[in-house]
């Protein structure tokens, strides 16, 4: 990345804002979700609001990836394919899947989110399409890769099946809160954001990179303090709440 100066000092100011995120989102609830509330500008359709705020990071990194003029090996084709299942489904068939169509978000968290994944997908895109485009096949058989990938996937099938749980928490007819429980919710409150934190994580040590260094920390950064909120929530809310359970990472936080 020394060729690229500019790329290289805004990856580095990148990463140490979400330093210096990460205790300013432990001070504050962010608006959406169950904390959804008013005070925060105008208000629109939470479905449509995750399509259009998801949708930057699937378009902007398959477009800087494949722009990017050097040869791709299989491998870095291998990266673009986990990118793009992953949001292909965090930006259509997840919100697609909420049972409330009705639901609404404030405009300033999606314009928030957009704002973060314009920044992280062009970080990540111009990263594997551009700068490093050639990892070689030896890389299929590094600890590196295959320890990122198995945290990837992992992570991806605990955040599916956590979301599925909350999906089918209460029948058609029935409104309300209940306690989510199977799979990963016997240990945390968040398995949906374990699985995320688990899935960028180990992009970064399968990529091997600052940008995915960077997408991990800021994927902690947002996630631990909104799993921390739902934990607090969640005990305010039932008093036969498990004990037990811990906020995101199972017998730690």
């Amino acid at each position: 990345m020394q060729d690229y100066p500019v790329f290289l000092y805004a990856l580095y100011a990148w990463l140490a804002l979400a330093i210096v995120t990460f205790p300013v989102l432990l001070t504050i609830t962010a608006p959406y979700g169950r904390h959804t509330r008013q005070g925060f500008g105008p208000m629109i359709n939470n479905t449509l609001g995750w399509i259009i705020m998801e949708f930057p990071s699937l378009a902007v990194f398959a477009a800087l990836f494949i722009m990017g003029e050097p040869a791709k090996s299989p491998v870095n084709w291998i990266f673009f394919g986990i990118w793009v299942v992953h949001y292909a489904q965090r930006t259509f068939i997840f919100p697609l899947r909420q049972p409330n169509k009705h639901k609404q978000m404030p405009l300033l968290v999606a314009g928030s989110a957009i704002f973060f994944n314009l920044i992280n997908a062009t970080f990540n895109g111009f990263y594997l399409g551009t700068i490093e485009p050639i990892y070689t096949p030896e890389w299929l058989m590094d600890p590196r890769f295959i320890i990122g990938v198995l945290f990837v996937v992992s992570g991806f099938i605990i955040n599916i099946q956590s979301d599925s749980i909350l999906i089918n928490l209460r029948k058609p007819d029935e409104t309300g809160y209940k306690i989510p429980k199977g799979g990963m919710y016997r240990f945390v409150s968040c398995p949906n954001y374990l699985g995320e934190i688990m899935e960028w994580t180990g992009w970064a040590i399968a990529t091997w990179s600052l940008p995915g260094l960077a997408f991990a920390l800021w994927t902690a950064a947002n996630l631990i303090p909104r799993a921390l909120d739902n934990h607090r929530w969640y005990h305010s809310k039932f008093d036969d709440y498990p004990a037990e359970r811990k906020a995101v990472i199972p017998y730690i936080v």
